[in-house]
């Protein structure tokens, strides 16, 4: 399972629509913000947020196969 994203953008005057793909080409996000730096920077630290939390939940995984692993006498994926 793979977590790439592509995020396109269409820039205007007022206006930045912005869609969310996955890998498989599915639209996961949709949204349309001002053309404000504030906003722009807003949208951004979410989407850091976002991955930040979901690289966070894939390392605590790793750490809990990892001891379950050591547990069991088994080796981990």
């Amino acid at each position: 399972m793979t977590s790439t994203k592509y995020i396109g953008l269409d820039v205007h005057k007022e206006s930045i629509s912005i869609a969310v793909l996955n890998s498989a080409g599915k639209v996961v996000m949709e949204c349309v913000i001002e053309t404000k730096a504030s906003t722009i920077l807003q949208f951004i630290h979410g989407l850091v947020e976002m991955c930040t939390s979901r690289l966070k939940k894939a390392l605590w995984l790793a750490v809990v196969r990892s001891a379950e692993a050591a547990r069991d006498g088994t080796r981990s994926v």
